[in-house]
């Protein structure tokens, strides 16, 4: 099993910023597609990023297009998640992800992940 473990949420003043990062347990993480999802109270589980093994697909959903960007570092076993101009509407426990298959095009679909974090809060406020 791939163990995931995501740090740098926090409280953040809109319009701000914060960097997410996901550590992985395993060296095979550098064969992984890696996506970062999240989830508010009261709401279904949101696309955010997904990326795929070697580094050159990325993926947004449209509600952070724009304004995150997703990045890996597969000597590191890390991938990482830059949150810039945050909205309240991004508050969320935010979740790291990773696909075995190791697809070339990263997946949006939460199905298609083998492996999660525990997730980390991300709090805006107005």
């Amino acid at each position: 099993q791939v163990q995931l473990v995501e740090s740098g949420g926090g409280l953040v003043q809109a319009g701000g910023s914060l960097r997410l990062t996901c550590a992985a347990s395993q060296l095979t993480f550098s064969m992984y597609a890696m996506g970062w999802f999240r989830q508010a109270p009261g709401k279904e589980r949101e696309f955010v990023a997904a990326i795929n093994w070697r580094g050159g697909n990325t993926r947004y959903g449209d509600s952070v297009k724009g304004r995150f960007t997703i990045s890996r570092d597969n000597a590191k076993n890390t991938m990482y998640l830059q949150m810039n101009s945050l909205k309240p509407e991004d508050t969320a426990v935010y979740y790291c992800a990773a696909d075995r298959s190791r697809r070339s095009t990263p997946t949006v679909d939460d199905r298609d992940f083998d492996y999660w974090g525990q997730g980390t809060q991300v709090t805006v406020s107005s």
